[in-house]
């Protein structure tokens, strides 16, 4: 192997959460909340890399659970066979900047695909109605940038997301935002996790850089929620901003930069303010490091990258609910070398994980939180950090019988225990990967 392909091996080819022990996606069916097996290999199946690029086949589905879609979608998270090609050697775009489509702009580390804000949904002038996407009237001239005001799959699309904040377009299974399950958020605003109790591919943790979840379609990486304050790395842990806001208006007749528009939908309920895309405004931030720039970044020192490197992050407001643009645009900053290919045409070589365990962001030994504490029902065991190997959750009692068991999945944060039928009184719960183990004890207490 030639110094050039060994040299390559950076976060961009390590970071990947390959599927090494066989785990398979899964699915809920509206009103079961029993979860249905499927036959598809979940996160990513093989991560090859040459001097500038790196390969990752994934069949596109998660280890954490899917559906149900309550808003009448009836895809599934399928099978998407996919060979991502990502540059590992991004550039700034110095020309024209790219703006984002619809569809995949970028890949999570467990090979769920990235979407940005749309839903190919928008507002024809002509009829005074939405156009595009299921149910609607094609829009004239198609979508696209020939559209002054196009839908934000983020609001308007709420009662459609799974627990894990996501959906398939024709089983495509894919986040527009910050994966992380909406009942793990400050502020709850969706119900769907009550029933259908899913996950997400980490959990916020205010007290720490977020982990690297993916890779855009302009090669540069993609945090979570926090990071540095400054981007030489300093100034302690701070949620990362995003530098749109909404726009102060009644009517929609010009756009973000002031300009004339063809009208759109007067605000109202039904059209709330931020209904669409246009509805936000960039505002600088001279100062404020904590800010981002316009495509949802900032050139930064994380702890994968200590020399620095230009990042995308899932940006969300103070209460953890997604705050446009999500994770990126509307544009790129790089150039977007990135494709879905269904061959490689050169010479590779194959990554092959070590012995994994579960880290946190900072590459310390991850934190655990086991709640409720005591707990009469269910007990929650869940990660700061991202798996990156199975681990297996077990439940004694204090003269060590085993009462039941589970498995806290790779690339997901949270495994539930059933203690309905225990005694009340003093267990422990065991942790133990291939290196590790942690004991914690619970009360039950009914």
């Amino acid at each position: 192997m030639s110094g050039s392909i060994l040299s390559a091996q950076g976060p961009a080819v390590t970071s990947w959460m390959q599927n090494t022990s066989g785990i398979l996606g899964s699915h809920y069916v509206a009103g079961n909340s029993t979860v249905v097996q499927d036959n598809v290999l979940a996160n990513v199946q093989t991560v090859q890399y040459s001097a500038n690029w790196v390969y990752v086949t994934t069949h596109g589905v998660p280890a954490y659970s899917t559906g149900p879609f309550q808003d009448g979608n009836p895809s599934l998270a399928s099978d998407q066979n996919a060979i991502y090609k990502i540059s590992l050697n991004p550039t700034a775009n110095a020309g024209n900047l790219t703006a984002t489509t619809g569809g995949n702009i970028g890949v999570f580390i467990n090979g769920v695909s990235l979407f940005d804000y749309r839903d190919g949904v928008a507002w024809n002038a002509n009829t005074n109605a939405l156009c595009g996407g299921p149910g609607n009237p094609p829009c004239p001239g198609g979508m696209g940038s020939a559209q002054p005001w196009n839908r934000d799959a983020i609001p308007a699309e709420k009662l459609g997301f799974d627990c894990s904040k996501g959906h398939p377009a024709m089983g495509n299974y894919h986040h527009h935002q910050n994966p992380s399950a909406f009942n793990l958020d400050l502020n709850v605003i969706s119900t769907v996790c009550n029933l259908y109790a899913a996950d997400g591919l980490y959990t916020i943790n205010e007290t720490q850089h977020s982990p690297l979840i993916g890779y855009t379609y302009d090669g540069f990486p993609i945090y979570g929620a926090y990071g540095f304050k400054n981007a030489d790395g300093t100034g302690g842990i701070t949620r990362i901003k995003s530098g749109y806001q909404l726009r102060n208006i009644t009517t929609r007749t010009t756009s973000p930069t002031g300009s004339a528009v063809t009208a759109g939908p007067d605000v109202s309920a039904t059209y709330f303010l931020g209904y669409f895309r246009e509805d936000y405004e960039f505002i600088a931030h001279p100062g404020e490091a904590d800010y981002l720039d316009v495509h949802n970044g900032r050139f930064c020192v994380t702890p994968e990258y200590p020399n620095g490197i230009y990042c995308y992050f899932a940006t969300v407001d103070e209460n953890w609910n997604s705050a446009y643009p999500y994770v990126v645009g509307p544009t790129f900053y790089g150039t977007v070398t990135a494709a879905k290919v269904t061959s490689i045409s050169e010479s590779v070589a194959t990554y092959t994980p070590n012995v994994l365990t579960i880290e946190s962001a900072n590459g310390k030994s991850f934190e655990l939180t086991i709640f409720p504490n005591p707990s009469s029902e269910f007990v929650a065991i869940q990660i700061n950090g991202i798996a990156t190997s199975n681990y297996t959750i077990e439940l004694f009692d204090v003269i060590g019988k085993l009462h039941s068991s589970g498995t806290l999945k790779q690339a997901s944060t949270i495994s539930y225990l059933d203690i309905r039928t225990l005694y009340n009184g003093q267990y422990m719960v065991k942790i133990s990967s291939p290196t590790e183990t942690y004991v914690k004890s619970i009360i039950v207490s009914h």
